[in-house]
């Protein structure tokens, strides 16, 4: 049976601290946009966050096993709310290289704590759904993931809004303060042990062993690299500085973008219905959606590079983008829980976002180096390789009923 209740206390936690991310990432990219800096000091911001995610989910998932998914879920939440703090302290006279270093520092934690939030709560699902209901366990992945998404959008658009609002300052301190009182609420209320393994995990089992989960991290540490080559950096500054968008304009438009982007995450189940006749996702989906997914980069690009109007070719193409990356990502979410054992799935969704985290990395630095360089073009031309990537990859997987939950 699944236990409801468990279930939405982790999702109400998780999307807590979603809108908060969210908020963050745009209030910090558009206040130092605002303050002068360059595309690559703007993604130096964020690359401790991405870096950290890496260690954070590698080391998160054994830690995890061991200490149950309640203690990482409480202790993503409270390094948040520390790290909005910290980036509330800092002083707008301070030397360009100091607030740089000091920015990057609370975005670290900031990583950690984000990796340790959604690490707890994707590994939560496999504890809470039962083992039976493959059909089920997709769609309940499909409605976390989505919503979590769609918040992460309207956390852009809050972002956006409290800068011009309330300024950096206020805006960090009134997000820390919601997050706390969430925090004290979920420590208040979910069972101990949840997601604790049966036997100890030694420390080497961080690298998992199992073909499928290998491939398929892979596939996805190319995947959102692919995205966040032309979103972190990349098209907010095209939209501000080519375009002429304010901050609200920008954070809005991403806003949409990410909601829209989650709500089609939440669909997916339906949406593929037809074409998995009944079944459930295997590897050819996660491959198709790829292949399908670079051969829109390429016509994006080829628009941009043709001076087709931006309305058509980044507004309305990047839309579609998002609709196709939204479901290949629902497959890949859906797929690293379906390779996994419930008393292993910390283990296994740790190394996952730790391929994902590498992938969000590569992809920030990429944004601001590539679009420095040969602009948003640019940035989609690399886009289009690395899902080409992911794609090739993603043929490897296992494409029958049988193989899908094989974890070995």
């Amino acid at each position: 049976m699944t236990d409801l209740r468990n279930y939405t206390l982790v999702t109400g936690a998780y999307w807590a601290f979603t809108l908060t991310d969210g908020a963050l990432r745009m209030l910090v990219l558009l206040h130092f946009h605002e303050l002068g800096y360059s595309p690559v000091q703007i993604a130096f911001l964020f690359l401790l966050y991405e870096f950290f995610g890496v260690v954070t989910n590698l080391v998160g998932g054994w830690i995890g096993s061991h200490l149950g998914l309640k203690i990482t879920l409480f202790a993503g939440l409270a390094l948040q709310v520390a790290a909005l703090l910290a980036l509330a302290l800092l002083d707008p006279t301070w030397p360009v290289a100091l607030s740089v270093a000091y920015v990057m520092g609370a975005q670290a934690l900031s990583g950690i704590a984000k990796d340790l939030t959604k690490m707890s709560s994707k590994s939560a699902i496999k504890v809470l759904i039962p083992e039976d209901a493959a059909g089920t366990l997709f769609k309940w992945v499909a409605i976390l993931t989505g919503s979590k998404n769609a918040l992460k959008g309207a956390g852009f658009f809050l972002g956006g809004a409290l800068l011009a609002w309330l300024g950096f300052r206020i805006s960090l301190v009134v997000m820390a303060t919601g997050l706390a009182l969430v925090l004290a609420a979920a420590v208040l209320s979910l069972p101990r042990g949840m997601g604790q393994a049966g036997k100890k995990v030694k420390f080497t089992r961080i690298f998992s062993k199992s073909r499928n989960i290998n491939l398929l991290s892979a596939a996805r540490l190319f995947l959102f690299g692919s995205r966040d080559i032309w979103f972190v950096v990349g098209l907010p500054v095209f939209l501000s500085a080519s375009l002429g968008w304010s901050h609200a304009e920008v954070g809005g438009f991403l806003a949409l973008w990410v909601i829209g982007y989650g709500g089609v995450q939440s669909l997916a189940p339906n949406l593929l219905r037809r074409g998995l006749a009944g079944g459930t996702p295997q590897g050819g989906t996660a491959s198709i959606g790829a292949f399908v997914l670079a051969a829109l980069t390429v016509l994006i690009a080829l628009g941009v590079q043709a001076g087709l109007s931006p309305w058509l070719t980044v507004v309305a193409g990047l839309a579609l983008f998002g609709i196709v990356f939204a479901v290949n990502s629902s497959v890949h979410s859906y797929l690293i829980l379906t390779y996994s054992e419930s008393d292993q799935v910390a283990l296994n969704v740790g190394f996952y976002y730790m391929a994902n985290a590498m992938g969000r990395l590569a992809g920030t630095l990429l944004s601001g180096v590539v679009f420095q360089i040969a602009g948003l073009t640019g940035c989609l031309w690399v886009s289009a390789a690395f899902v080409l990537m992911a794609g090739g990859l993603s043929l490897l997987l296992p494409r029958g009923e049988r193989a899908a939950g094989a974890a070995a």
